[in-house]
């Protein structure tokens, strides 16, 4: 059964409920101004905290995988019937310890998920990268796998710490070690790569480094003020729909860290980057003149989605057509350059389809199969648009990560 959300919200929707928020403190007069929240949480476990974030400093990343699972099962509330499947989205995981001759791998990658999302965003890529010889992992940052309102417990140095201790646990295991981000995950691993040479490079997928949102600094100040920059109903297995105030500020506080990296300094190993110049949650061409800028090494790539090529004449700049009308595909998503076709729950004949993109002058069609594909707040005359969430070049994403890390 396919399961269709009509009040889906990813980075880009939280976005526009930051803008919300800050445009009320700008109007603050005094301090004694009543201020009413932009979101009003239903009286619901989802809003509710669990009494505390999970340990993750274990010394083993099979013992972080079991107290994880454990803390996730007893805490979680969960969104489908089926626990079992749902909370396998939600908790660590690892791919190719061994290769086909039953060798240990020498080569790791730890990825790293993003804000409200699960380590399940990465289970396409750490697949086909397990079966071509990496260790893959991909963890789970504090606040995620449970509830929305868990997101409001952790402190800033627990995602970096959390990401420090798996990078270390990982580095035990294999002689050359990867780290890989989606959007703030992108932010976290790039910090990190930057303090730490041994870093051997990184893949960077939507990295949220440059968000389109001149507001958002002022998330550290709105989470006094209120609890929810937006609350909406909870159906997506892999992804919270709601935001806190506190994990909005954490997200800026990632953003800050990350461009102050990039600022002092270039960084001289591998990446691959990806980027929809569609992206409505960033800014794709302060992006790509990051790229061209800071991240040097010649076997870095740049991959860019878009239905014109991309504007630089940097050679380590490949476009891709994101308009494909023949897979009724109009533009390319935030998200939606992790997924295989393939995938069961994101692909073209997943199980949960983004059906609210922003747009109200159009019915939601009856037979979904009608329906276009594109990022979010897209519209065209006479066609309705979901979020589109896989990758139509998936393989071929998997053939430059291949040239980027050989």
């Amino acid at each position: 059964m396919r399961r269709f959300s009509a009040a889906s919200h990813t980075l880009n929707d939280w976005l526009n409920g930051i803008r919300c928020a800050a445009r009320k403190v700008l109007v603050v007069l005094a301090p004694s101004v009543a201020i009413a929240s932009c979101a009003f949480p239903p009286e619901s476990e989802l809003y509710q905290p669990s009494p505390d974030i999970p340990p993750y400093k274990q010394d083993s990343f099979e013992e972080y995988v079991e107290q994880t699972r454990d803390w996730v099962a007893e805490h979680r509330v969960f969104i489908t019937d089926d626990h079992e499947t749902e909370l396998a989205r939600n908790i660590p995981f690892e791919l190719g310890r061994t290769n086909q001759n039953n060798h240990t791998a020498e080569r790791g990658i730890l990825f790293v998920h993003g804000l409200g999302a699960s380590p399940w965003y990465f289970h396409d890529i750490a697949s086909e990268m397990a079966q071509n010889g990496w260790l893959a992992r991909s963890m789970l940052l504090p606040g995620h796998g449970t509830r929305p309102a868990d997101l409001g417990i952790p402190d800033y140095d627990d995602w970096t710490e959390a990401v420090a201790h798996q990078v270390a646990l990982l580095e035990r295991e294999v002689d050359e070690v990867w780290l890989g981000g989606f959007s703030t995950g992108g932010n976290l691993v790039t910090s990190y790569a930057m303090e730490h040479p041994e870093i051997a490079g990184l893949l960077l997928f939507s990295p949220g480094i440059y968000p389109d949102n001149g507001l958002l600094f002022l998330t550290p100040v709105i989470k006094y003020l209120w609890d929810w920059v937006d609350a909406d109903p909870e159906d997506n297995a892999i992804n919270y729909q709601s935001l806190s105030t506190k994990a909005s500020a954490l997200y800026y506080r990632t953003v800050q860290d990350a461009q102050n990296h990039l600022a002092s300094k270039t960084f001289d190993r591998p990446v691959l980057i990806t980027m929809s110049a569609d992206d409505s949650v960033l800014d794709p061409v302060e992006t790509l003149r990051t790229f061209e800028e800071r991240f040097v090494h010649p076997k870095s790539r740049f991959v860019w989605y878009d239905d014109a090529s991309a504007p630089t004449r940097d050679k380590r700049v490949e476009t891709l057509n994101s308009r494909l009308p023949d897979q009724q595909i109009s533009t390319f998503s935030h998200l939606g350059v992790l997924f295989s076709p393939k995938n069961t729950y994101y692909g073209v004949n997943g199980s949960f389809v983004f059906v609210e993109n922003g747009q109200e002058d159009i019915a939601l069609p009856d037979d979904l199969s009608t329906i276009w594909r594109s990022s979010w707040g897209y519209t065209e005359p006479g066609k309705y648009h979901g979020r589109l969430t896989w990758n139509p070049y998936f393989d071929a994403l998997i053939d430059t990560i291949g040239d980027v890390t050989n």
